[in-house]
């Protein structure tokens, strides 16, 4: 479990990839989310399975949750999720 997280730093989520959506974009699944999120990437190489980390700020953090910004879409997951980006 991830402590002392403030808002603005920033996270990594592992995502599993479930599918190929159009050729620039994937389809993966984040633990804890509940939902299907599309993300750009255009590679050729992703496989369904694949774990990608996706990288994004913190934007709220609650006693067992966070809330993370992807680029645009925010996503709310449990605190044991996400990991620090190390630099």
């Amino acid at each position: 479990m991830v402590s002392g997280l403030k808002i603005g730093d920033e996270v990594v989520i592992d995502a599993t990839i479930i599918r190929r959506v159009t050729d620039h974009r994937i389809s993966v699944s984040i633990p804890t989310y509940g939902f299907p999120h599309s993300v750009r990437d255009s590679t050729t190489k992703v496989v369904k399975g694949q774990t990608i980390e996706l990288i994004g700020s913190v934007t709220r953090v609650e006693m067992d949750a966070v809330t993370v910004s992807l680029g645009g879409p925010v996503v709310t997951v449990a605190l044991d999720v996400v990991r620090p980006v190390k630099l």
